[in-house]
């Protein structure tokens, strides 16, 4: 998609999302968004999108870090019930409680027991959410190999996307049949009536986020509550004030 059309289609979007931001403040409403899927798929870049324009207090992203020692002996889901939103919120989660299901389980990061424990468990945690009010909109963002491999390139030979590849990303490099494998089980198991699965194709960035914005936007019924324009009041008249000269705590212009 070229950038030009790309701009002007989220431009229409972002509004849509101001709205639907407001509704969810106004009938307090209690939104949870996963994104999951393969290193490289987009799901950074897609919760950019989606969040660059909205209030912060409102639709909140969550990306958790490698629990602590103490966090791997709590229940599971512990961590994450803690980031699920009040009345009026939306979370983005990047990743989830699916990486037991996926990275946890293809790296061996949990036993087969709590892994087979948990494809029961996920479900019936999922329904509990829903049953108490919470919206639970689940994406799976994928892209072809070819492209994930080319995007793999361009984080190694660019000192500004390098953080992004860690070595958990080199090693599930060469457990590809394996992530595959585990998705399809996720798949299986967890995608339910009350939490269905959406796959998000991210082969083309753009329009793929704009996809996934638009789809958002469907899944939650909302109207314009836009407030109109505000009459701005004068600015204070300066009177007897003279500000001192503080020129002295400039920062050096390295650019004009």
């Amino acid at each position: 998609m070229k950038t030009k059309e790309y701009n002007a289609q989220l431009g229409k979007l972002e509004t849509e999302l101001a709205k639907l931001q407001a509704w969810i403040q106004d009938q307090g409403l209690r939104v949870v968004v996963i994104f999951e899927g393969r290193d490289a798929a987009g799901k950074g870049g897609t919760i950019k999108t989606i969040t660059r324009r909205l209030n912060p207090r409102v639709v909140r992203t969550v990306a958790l870090p490698v629990p602590t020692e103490r966090q791997k002996t709590e229940w599971f889901l512990q961590r994450y019930v803690a980031h699920l939103p009040a009345a009026g919120e939306m979370v983005l989660f990047d990743r989830s409680w699916y990486n037991r299901l996926n990275v946890e389980k293809v790296m061996g990061f949990c036993t087969e027991e709590q892994y087979q424990r948990f494809l029961v468990l996920c479900p019936e945690f999922e329904e509990t959410l829903v049953d108490d009010g919470i919206i639970v909109i689940k994406y799976w963002l994928h892209t072809s190999d070819e492209e994930q491999e080319r995007r793999f390139q361009a984080r190694n030979t660019d000192p500004r996307k390098r953080w992004k590849l860690s070595p958990m990303d080199l090693e599930a490099r060469s457990r590809w049949v394996d992530y595959s494998r585990a998705r399809d089980v996720t798949f299986e198991h967890t995608n339910t009536a009350w939490a269905p699965w959406h796959l998000a194709d991210l082969e083309d960035k753009k329009a793929g986020r704009l996809n996934v914005i638009s789809h958002l936007l469907s899944q939650i019924p909302y109207e314009d509550l836009t407030p109109p324009s505000l009459d701005l009041p004068e600015r204070q008249p300066a009177g007897d004030y003279v500000e001192p000269d503080w020129s002295r705590l400039e920062i050096p212009r390295s650019f004009a």
